[in-house]
């Protein structure tokens, strides 16, 4: 039996793991050991963290794996290209990861290319903050490290004062001690989903995403479709592939967050890798019919991805749980035909959510209309 390397045991690298497993392939999985469930779907776990490169690939050589891959994580995409790059598999460039990975990088080779970004800057610990610093800058501005994901150290200030208080809380959070600091956007916002192989891509959902807004911008649930008209999905789709070229993405998943106001599309940033929150795993399923899980694998092992649509198209969405109220809505919908399936309890109700990590948990529905679906997202 052919072995596929996945990268990562928790609740939403789970079912990547499944797939995998279904298609016939022998799982070895790498991950921290903390109980997560993948620990006990995985063929084969490895309680190593996901972050010590050299001994998974020491461990990979003797697998000798047909495929290395990820889903929903831009710490583990970076464990999955090395082990890529040094293997053999089919992967992208060290370029492309690092400005997919890097929000400082990103806003760089997005402006070289002759993309609209917001006035942004670079700072680390050792860095003068002052409002020289920040001239020609418009408040209100984000916060965020450069390197990491999940809503963390993420802060939206209006003044100077306020700056210079979050950016030491948000530093703190950076592997590499260096954050961006940029204009804030305005509008509405959303994401894409999308598969490439050799250079070609394919737009498969667009996303309509909710947060806590200001000032962390925590997501609490998401959406598809999209409640955006036809013309601005074809803009959409069209501004989403020029993205992707902009960034040399050749193969693989990628996510694509953006913002739409007054009519206007504007790039908040993309990862080479599949959505988090399980937009890529169940919602795009769900609402299109695409199996998105099995082209990340196909890709993965450098053949082209199966776009055949398979199964009933619904309005589908995730709800995160944040407190008592979310839960009772959970309860109420148990024993619906709405509900698709939903989490455990991971975190006490008690506990403030901080980013995506401290959340308590989801629960995601498929309705035949949207009336119905909105009906219970916004409750």
């Amino acid at each position: 039996m052919n072995s596929i390397v996945i990268i990562g045991a928790n609740d939403f690298q789970n079912p990547l793991i499944l797939k995998a497993k279904e298609m016939g392939y022998e799982t070895h999985v790498f991950a921290w050991k903390d109980g997560s469930i993948g620990e006990r779907t995985a063929d084969f776990f490895y309680p190593i963290s996901i972050t010590e490169k050299e001994r998974i690939l020491e461990i990979c050589r003797r697998i000798k794996p047909v495929a290395v891959t990820t889903i929903a994580s831009d710490l583990a995409n970076i464990t999955v290209h090395y082990l890529c790059k040094n293997l053999g598999l089919p992967s992208n460039s060290d370029h492309t990861l690092f400005v997919t990975t890097n929000k400082y990088a990103m806003r760089c080779e997005l402006k070289n290319k002759g993309i609209k970004v917001p006035n942004f800057k670079e700072f680390t610990s050792k860095s003068a903050i002052s409002t020289e610093s920040l001239k020609g800058f418009r408040y209100p501005l984000i916060i965020k490290p450069t390197d990491r994901s999940g809503s963390r150290g993420i802060f939206k200030v209006c003044n100077f004062t306020e700056l210079e208080e979050k950016i030491k809380i948000s530093l703190d959070l950076s592997f590499e001690d260096k954050v961006i600091v940029e204009e804030f956007i305005e509008g509405n916002e959303y994401s894409c989903e999308s598969i490439s192989f050799n250079g070609k891509h394919q737009i498969l959902a667009i996303t309509k995403k909710y947060t806590t807004g200001s000032p962390n911008f925590i997501e609490t649930g998401h959406v598809e479709p999209s409640d955006l008209s036809p013309d601005m999905v074809v803009r959409v789709k069209d501004f989403v592939c020029k993205i992707l070229d902009a960034l040399n993405i050749q193969t693989g998943p990628a996510h694509t967050e953006f913002k739409i106001n007054n009519n206007e599309i504007e790039i908040i940033e993309i990862g080479s890798r599949m959505g988090g929150d399980c937009i890529g795993s169940h919602l795009v399923k769900l609402s299109t019919g695409y199996d998105f899980l099995k082209m990340t694998i196909q890709t993965s092992l450098g053949e082209q991805p199966d776009m055949q649509v398979i199964g009933k198209k619904y309005f589908a969405g995730i709800r995160f749980i944040f407190n008592e109220n979310d839960l009772n809505i959970l309860n109420e919908l148990k024993n619906s035909e709405y509900l698709y399936f939903y989490s455990g309890i991971e975190n006490s109700m008690n506990a403030k959510v901080t980013d995506s990590s401290s959340r308590k948990g989801y629960f995601i529905l498929r309705c035949e209309s949207k009336e119905e679906l909105m009906k219970w997202m916004k409750k």
